[in-house]
């Protein structure tokens, strides 16, 4: 039985570079066998239904076909909608009475190890906080996300990974989508 899931790139459509329209992008899904596809803005957010089998194979191939037609090579991450349900709940950031405008999540191709995580420099954007959960990392960016070093290659290359991070609209907004 097909499942929902959503399906996280990273880089596109940001500053005029690695440019790919959302229709191109949704053809895309249907064409490795998704069904319902949705995008959500222009920076590479898929709602889709899959059977799983088919679901853990889409980041290789949705990459793929990126790189085959529009000569770059970018992440897709997914998750699914249990995943996303559990991620909004489990913010640990919503208890401290925050301004949920400086709330990100940063989604991981896989879980990292605990080692790796505890290397991570917990001062390596002073203001700025990060909990690791998992393959989630939640952020408090009270200086905005643009002036923190708490960027995706960061993390990547600590964590072994690839990882995409949102907003915290974005990630409630994909969650109601999915729920339909």
């Amino acid at each position: 039985m097909p499942g929902t899931y959503v399906g996280f790139l990273r880089g596109v459509n940001v500053g005029g570079k690695n440019k790919l329209p959302m229709k191109d992008l949704a053809a895309m899904f249907v064409a490795a066998g998704c069904g319902e596809v949705q995008t959500f803005i222009q920076s590479g957010n898929v709602v889709f239904k899959a059977r799983p089998a088919l679901a853990s194979k889409i980041p290789a191939l949705i990459a793929g076909q990126i790189a085959d037609r529009f000569g770059y090579r970018t992440p897709v991450v997914i998750r699914t909608v249990e995943e996303m349900s559990d991620v909004l709940v489990k913010n640990p950031f919503l208890g401290e009475g925050v301004n949920e405008d400086y709330l990100h999540l940063m989604f991981l191709a896989d879980t990292p190890s605990a080692r790796a995580v505890s290397a991570l420099d917990p001062e390596r954007s002073p203001g700025d906080k990060y909990i690791v959960r998992g393959r989630d990392i939640y952020f408090w960016l009270p200086n905005g996300a643009g002036n923190s070093k708490l960027t995706n290659a960061y993390f990547d290359s600590k964590l072994a990974t690839v990882s995409t991070i949102r907003n915290w609209r974005t990630v409630n907004k994909l969650l109601e989508m999915m729920r339909g």
